[in-house]
């Protein structure tokens, strides 16, 4: 449906005001992180699963858990250890000696919200069964693919890979994450804040349901029909193949990235700035969106070069050089 940019500008002010609600909610439980909470949204709103990254204690795990509690819809959280096995996630087939048949018991993957809590400790059979659900929003079991009911979303946290037991997530997995966000420490004040709020046998961690799972389906229709100006598109991809071919926009950075994003990277850059332009009321993307939810969207799918690294050059270094030197519309 094509509406005027007034039109849906006025209409994302008023949809948007749900988001609000649910970041309310969660602030409830939720000392600070303010960009952890709008990156949950984001992906959200434009159905991308997301990779949260951080040392253990920053409230990953919990803020999931908080945002599914405001939102009227089935959870389940799945905890990844080195023993995981397929089947404990997707589910399998079990033989009925009395039918003489095999019947399927669906694993907890079957839900609307998934916490993959700590991904990066399960080994790589595990990590393949996740993908196809991830990307073909189904499950195979034996013969029969079964559909995982809308809206169905992966919520990871992982741990650094230096820490103890983990192990770099496969590429193909990582790239089906539409953004990859890393939680700091909070600051003195926030901690402080949280030493007032946990620092007891019972914390108080209620949250009330604010949104159903139909309203979630509609905002996302919503963002949908965000205004996405040509110039827009044509800044989105030249910052894409910037990743990939550097020197063709003077950039000098071609010994230090080893592979650049892939077009999956378009797409959810698009994608999730116009859902960051839905959560600030506005009914079009602006070239700051892009820049604002850029580094979450692309920081996981440069591959720095060994000159990169010797180099102590990141791959969050690299993309803010490109979005530093990349030309604004």
């Amino acid at each position: 449906m094509d509406y005027g940019i007034t039109a849906i500008n006025e209409q994302v002010k008023q949809e948007s005001q749900f988001a609000q609600q649910i970041a309310q909610q969660v602030g409830r439980v939720i000392v600070g992180q303010h960009h952890l909470v709008e990156r949950l949204l984001v992906g959200l709103l434009a159905d991308g699963h997301v990779l949260l990254e951080g040392v253990p204690g920053l409230a990953k795990t919990l803020a999931v858990k908080t945002l599914a509690r405001t939102i009227q819809a089935h959870f389940r959280r799945i905890q990844f250890t080195p023993d995981l096995l397929p089947a404990d996630l997707v589910g399998t087939l079990v033989w009925d000696p009395a039918a003489r048949t095999f019947t399927t018991k669906k694993g907890p993957i079957f839900a609307n919200i998934i916490l993959a809590d700590e991904i990066n400790r399960a080994p790589a059979k595990v990590q393949s069964a996740l993908l196809e659900a991830m990307q073909e929003r189904q499950v195979t079991l034996g013969e029969t693919s079964y559909a995982l009911a809308p809206p169905f979303l992966v919520l990871a946290t992982q741990n650094p890979i230096e820490q103890e037991g983990t192990y770099p997530l496969p590429e193909a997995q990582v790239d089906r994450f539409m953004l990859k966000v890393k939680v700091d420490y909070p600051s003195r004040d926030e901690e402080r804040r949280i030493l007032e709020a946990m620092a007891r046998t019972d914390p108080q961690l209620d949250v009330d349901p604010v949104v159903t799972p139909a309203q979630v389906t509609h905002a996302r229709h919503v963002v949908d029909q965000v205004y996405l100006d040509e110039k827009i598109k044509n800044y989105i991809v030249d910052l894409v193949l910037a990743t990939r071919r550097p020197s063709d926009y003077k950039l000098g950075l071609a010994p230090y990235i080893q592979y650049g994003a892939s077009p999956r990277a378009t797409i959810y850059l698009a994608m999730a700035s116009r859902a960051y332009a839905f959560l600030q009321g506005r009914g079009y993307v602006t070239p700051q969106d892009v820049k604002s939810i850029g580094l979450d969207v692309l920081r996981h799918r440069i591959i720095p070069t060994y000159e990169a690294e010797a180099e102590e050059l990141s791959s969050d270094d690299l993309v803010r050089r490109i979005f530093d030197e990349v030309e604004v519309p």
